[in-house]
């Protein structure tokens, strides 16, 4: 059967946090044993220390921030789909502004 919309919305915001943290922590882990395997050296443990250098901060940084949100992103968007599945409906706070007819076209 159909949850109701508070439990749904409860399981929503729940799978959501631990599918992005389960996937940045997997996503961190690949990013440090690729960095090793790419540099031969360590990830900066703290880029913000002056002592690494800056080219190389600059690159982890850039890195390691892409591919995690990437992770996270998509993890969010395969509990979204099966929140859809579950519910017939978007979660709380993804339904498209465009599908809403109550809300202004947006301007582009």
């Amino acid at each position: 059967g159909r949850m109701s919309s508070s439990d749904a919305s409860k399981s929503w915001t729940t799978l959501s946090v631990i599918a992005a943290l389960g996937a940045a922590a997997v996503a961190r882990k690949t990013v440090n044993t690729s960095w090793k395997a790419a540099t031969g050296k360590n990830p900066p443990g703290n880029p913000a220390d002056p002592d690494v250098d800056i080219w190389e901060a600059v690159l982890w940084a850039t890195v390691s921030g892409t591919f995690i949100a990437l992770a996270r992103m998509l993890a969010t968007r395969k509990v979204a789909d099966y929140y859809k599945r579950s519910t017939g409906h978007l979660p709380p706070g993804l339904e498209r502004d465009d599908q809403d007819p109550a809300k202004p076209a947006p301007v582009s």
